[in-house]
């Protein structure tokens, strides 16, 4: 068995690839667009998955439907989860972008996010944790992840 991606239906597609693309990190891999079905599918992959594994890199599906549709909270996907090299770096970046950190990496080891979708995003340190360190390890936690 190979895994090949987990779709995510998004509302609005491209504020979901600015979070994915810009402030993740994430490569768009190929798109395609489907008038007849009224949807647009744009694939995501890691750039180091890419760099090793070529086109069997695991992806994320994008999938945007013309048509509105409420899709709810979206806590019944679940998460994605992506390992980064520095886990207080990225949180950084991404809240210095405006994007809340949900659930802070006060461990040195593990983060959330929500992309514009709602949809938890779960960041993990490469390796083992870092030490504690602030002002992750007294920050609490914002909404829901």
């Amino acid at each position: 068995m190979h895994f090949l991606h987990s779709m995510v239906r998004v509302r609005d597609l491209d504020a979901a690839l600015a979070f994915f693309t810009t402030h993740l990190g994430l490569a768009e891999t190929r798109r395609m667009e489907a008038p007849a079905g009224r949807f647009t599918l744009v694939y995501l992959a890691a750039p180091k998955d890419v760099e090793t594994m070529g086109a069997a890199a695991p992806e994320v599906e994008l999938t945007y439907n013309w048509d509105p549709e409420d899709y709810g909270s979206a806590r019944n996907f679940g998460h994605l989860a992506f390992e980064v090299d520095d886990i207080y770096a990225t949180c950084a970046r991404l809240q210095a972008a405006g994007i809340t950190i949900n659930r802070p990496p006060r461990d040195g080891r593990m983060a959330f996010v929500r992309s514009p979708d709602l949809i938890s995003v779960e960041l993990l340190q490469k390796g083992g944790a870092l030490p504690p360190a602030e002002p992750w390890a007294s920050m609490g936690n914002t909404g829901v992840w």
